[in-house]
């Protein structure tokens, strides 16, 4: 019996022996499939990201692309009404993705937000075609079927009301499904965070190049106000695609800052600094400092310190105020020049917004080019130096471009007039052919190409890594407040000149006084940033700790990686010679 006991004793050892073998191989084999998953699962993210990317872009430009014409012709607006209700449409739509970003950060969970945002967008999208189908009689299987039942009151109350809740959804997209920090950008260098946003402009570029051709055709010439659908079932591919992934796709960013964080250092340090200066003097090096706990405010260090290296970039942003205004000409002004002009092109009329894709041709052209030249401008030997020359550049082909629509608007009134058929009504309009007014839509294609790209690489680039995201909420802040100072222009030129400035009937008007003074304005706004673009000229590590040093998380792991750095010497340090053990 001792020898069974004891054979069942060696078993018992074989089998545990086995078991802890097969206990530390298991994990190997999970880590293995963990790793072949996961590259998978990355692709599989970026790809939705990207395809819900471009369908929101896709509703978004199919919603703008004609919605002057639309205004002006089945609304019955004016020439400035019009183009006001569509440049405060795309700065909403630039604005609330801030908005939905604090409401997911604070309020309301991302997953049930992102729901939300889906629905309203998906009803926005829907309830277009309502305000568009009362306007025509349609036949359905040779029956007559009347669908005049909104009044003219309604149809305005509900088409606002579509607007708002599809910027609403445009937000919540753009700031919970395809937040920047998505594309994990955070270990990219200064070469490949331009090269990303070039690449990224350039696709998101020939998307709306897309709807812009396809889309404003559709509505337009085929299916007139059919094409109000197509914003419906581009929103539908959207949620398919998140509900491929659920909430796999849905990027959680880090919460160790906050765009509330920011605005509460700056109003804690304007209060403080007012009681200082009235009671005590001033005593700081920058007033940003009043803000820190240890000079009487409510915030740390490395809160304060990430807000002034946020506000060296304010000055960035205020320059891109007014270049965001004439880029809002292009679905106004232009739009307006180009719908009083002759459309007939061998016997087919184009549609109005394809003239937008002669200033996105320039962009898909010089994106490859840029490539080459930001290989010389960030190469090894080179200085690192910042991409500001290019913004100094795209705004000059900004001011030059405004300035060009002024004289083609004086060149087009020289030309006789002729009624042209727009969406089943006949306009007077001028006979110039609209392919004169080449120039100032390539001029600011041009200026986008170069502007856009570089101002993205700055924002990202010269902050911190922890307040990355809120810079490029600032960025998006004031390219709002561009389209809604737009609008501001428009109504004021309007009114101040009794409608001279922005007239409804174009060949009655002075339009082209608004565009030189615009112009005027542009070339001041290009020679201000020209004075501060030195500045953000460099983007080495040692200039761009000019931005960070004063960080005290900076510091901390700078000492952290030379204490492990300093150990990995002494780890690999070779055998001691005898007179060094002696």
């Amino acid at each position: 019996m001792p020898g069974a006991d004891s054979g069942e004793v060696q078993e018992k050892q074989l089998w545990d022996a086995a078991a802890d073998k097969e206990q530390r191989l298991t994990p190997s084999r999970h880590n293995h499939a963990r790793n072949v998953s996961q590259p998978e699962k990355k692709l599989q993210e970026a790809i939705c990201v990207l395809l819900v990317e471009l369908c929101e872009r896709f509703t978004f430009f199919g919603i703008v692309c004609n919605m002057i014409l639309f205004c002006t012709v089945r609304l019955g607006y004016r020439n400035y009404q019009a183009a006001i209700v569509n440049m405060c449409f795309v700065g909403t739509s630039m604005l609330t993705p801030v908005l939905v970003g604090w409401l997911a950060e604070c309020l309301v969970g991302r997953t049930k937000l992102v729901c939300i945002c889906m629905f309203l967008h998906f009803l926005g999208t829907a309830l277009l075609p309502v305000v568009a189908f009362p306007f025509e009689d349609i036949y359905i299987d040779r029956r007559h079927i009347l669908l005049h039942t909104l009044t003219k009151k309604e149809q305005k109350i509900v088409f606002y009301f579509a607007l708002l809740t599809a910027s609403l959804g445009i937000g919540g997209i753009r700031a919970i499904v395809c937040p920047l920090s998505a594309y994990n950008l955070e270990d990219c260098g200064p070469k490949e965070l331009l090269s990303f946003f070039n690449w990224f402009y350039w696709l998101i570029n020939l998307n709306s190049a897309v709807v812009f051709v396809s889309i404003s055709y559709i509505q337009q010439s085929v299916a007139r106000n059919l094409g109000f659908l197509i914003p419906f079932v581009s929103i539908l591919m959207a949620m398919i695609t998140i509900h491929m992934v659920r909430g796999e796709m849905i990027y959680k960013p880090k919460t160790d800052s906050s765009l509330l964080t920011t605005f509460g250092v700056i109003a804690s340090a304007l209060k403080t600094c007012c009681v200082r200066y009235r009671y005590f003097g001033g005593g700081v090096t920058n007033w940003l400092d009043h803000a820190k706990e240890n000079y009487g405010g409510h915030y740390s260090e490395i809160q304060v310190e990430s807000t002034k290296s946020l506000a060296r970039l304010f000055p960035l942003f205020a320059f891109q105020i007014l270049y965001r205004t004439c880029i809002m000409q292009i679905p106004s002004g232009y739009y307006l020049q180009t719908m009083n002009s002759n459309l007939n092109f061998s016997g087919f009329v184009l549609p109005i917004a394809a003239m937008n894709v002669i200033s996105i041709v320039p962009l898909l052209i010089l994106v490859p080019i840029l490539e080459c030249i930001n290989s010389c401008l960030f190469s090894s030997k080179g200085s690192g130096r910042s991409p500001t020359i290019y913004i100094v550049v795209g705004q000059l082909s900004a001011a030059l471009s405004v300035m060009v629509a002024g004289f083609s608007e004086i060149h087009r009134k020289h030309f006789p007039q002729v009624e042209q058929t727009l969406s089943e009504e006949i306009l007077l309009v001028s006979s110039m052919p609209c392919f004169h007014l080449t120039p100032q839509y390539v001029l600011l294609g041009v200026a986008e190409a170069l502007v856009t790209p570089s101002c993205s690489l700055l924002s990202f680039w010269l902050v911190p890594e922890r307040i990355r995201g809120i810079s490029m909420h600032f960025l998006t802040l004031f390219n709002g407040a561009g389209c809604f100072m737009g609008a501001f222009f428009v109504q004021t030129a309007h009114t101040g000149t009794q409608g001279n400035w922005f007239p409804h009937l174009l060949h009655e008007g002075k339009l082209e006084r608004f565009f030189f003074f615009l112009a005027f304005l542009m070339m001041v706004n290009t020679l201000g940033f020209w004075t501060i673009a030195h500045r953000y000229n460099n983007l080495n590590q040692e200039s761009t700790s000019e931005f960070r040093e004063a960080l005290p998380e900076e510091r901390l792991l700078k000492h952290d990686k030379d204490i492990k750095h300093y150990d990995s010497i002494l780890d690999c340090s070779p055998i001691l010679s005898p007179v060094e053990t002696t």
